[in-house]
């Protein structure tokens, strides 16, 4: 069935919002120029010549035995990114003078990856000791786990250090949460000097993956504290989820974010929304709590391309936020722990 979204009417109301992200010149948005350093894709192409190419391979062994992990390796950029910035904290094992990001309400029994990241970082140490970052690793993985389920390529700058402690209250409070309202989620992407467009098509994100039933669970029963299913799930669905999410037990059952192509890097997350079955209410409210948010919905929903594009350019400057570099931080010889 087509989806009739007024196309001309959404590209206008959004011209204000999208404008300024067409004027940084070149794929992604890379301008250069960065607070405290200066990153850019060739930064190992001396020092490292195959680090690029040890990263995409080892990713995707690990996609291959198991498809969920691109989406894993994805979202383990976005936990580390927004607490601190992009720095690897989130790899940061608990020691005597650091508690881990792990043990936060987002990432407990939920963050995966780790041992991906590991071996990546244990080959490289192999080939070039103490050259590649952490936090490099980590931004590159996420990269190359989107291309792999087939979504688009971006240059990745380069040259981030790790940092050299953790922070569990950025991580409990700085990370978007499944049911916070919309201008909560907003305001803490504008924290990280992230806007509207970035929030909507970095939600996008959402096309691959599973998420637990504990992370949806209240849509299902209990929205609003009166005992009643959220109005804005699409009854069936909302049944169909009902059928292996109860009220209480089955806390780490699974579902797919988008339940059409779980494993494909595509726009289809946006489409289920149009039609009232976005599993988590961070998705749904998108498309219900604000016309800007509601037109860029339905804007890629329509225009795959445009969402791909969008997404490259708001993965950079996702991947831009407060990066470490020069003398400040480290290049961590294990990722879980301070050299």
């Amino acid at each position: 069935m087509a989806i009739q979204l007024g196309r001309c009417i959404v590209v206008v109301s959004l011209l204000a919002l999208i404008s300024p992200l067409c004027m940084g010149g070149g794929y992604g948005g890379y301008q250069g120029g960065y607070q405290g350093g200066y990153l850019y894709p060739q930064f190992y192409d001396k020092s490292c010549p195959k680090a690029k190419e040890i990263v995409q391979s080892i990713v995707a062994q690990a996609v291959a035995r198991e498809a969920r992990m691109a989406a894993s390796l994805l979202r383990l950029h976005f936990h580390d990114c927004f607490v601190k910035g992009c720095d690897a904290s989130v790899l940061l094992d608990s020691s005597k003078n650091i508690i881990s990001e792990k043990g936060s309400n987002p990432n407990k029994n939920s963050l995966r990856g780790f041992e991906v990241i590991d071996e990546i970082k244990a080959t490289l140490e192999k080939v070039c000791p103490q050259t590649v970052s952490c936090a490099d690793i980590v931004t590159l993985a996420a990269r190359d786990s989107t291309v792999l389920a087939g979504g688009p390529y971006w240059e990745v700058p380069l040259g981030r250090r790790d940092s050299l402690g953790a922070s569990i209250s950025g991580s409990n409070h700085n990370i978007p949460a499944p049911n916070d309202t919309l201008p909560t989620i907003i305001t803490k992407f504008k924290l990280q000097h992230l806007d509207l467009v970035d929030l909507v098509a970095l939600s996008g994100s959402h096309t691959i993956g599973l998420s637990r039933c504990t992370s949806f669970r209240q849509r299902l029963y209990n929205q609003t504290g009166n005992g009643l299913a959220d109005s804005t799930i699409e009854e069936s669905f909302a049944a169909q989820l009902r059928g292996g999410c109860p009220r209480s037990g089955g806390d780490n059952n699974l579902f797919p974010l988008d339940r059409v192509s779980p494993t494909k890097f595509d726009n289809l997350y946006y489409k289920n929304i149009f039609y009232g079955k976005g599993l988590l209410s961070s998705d749904q409210i998108l498309f219900t709590k604000s016309p800007d948010t509601m037109a860029l919905v339905k804007l890629y929903a329509e225009n795959e391309k445009l969402f791909l594009e969008q997404f490259a350019k708001s993965m950079v400057k996702m991947g831009n936020i407060s990066p470490l570099t020069g003398y400040n931080g480290e290049v961590r010889k294990n990722c879980r722990f301070v050299n």
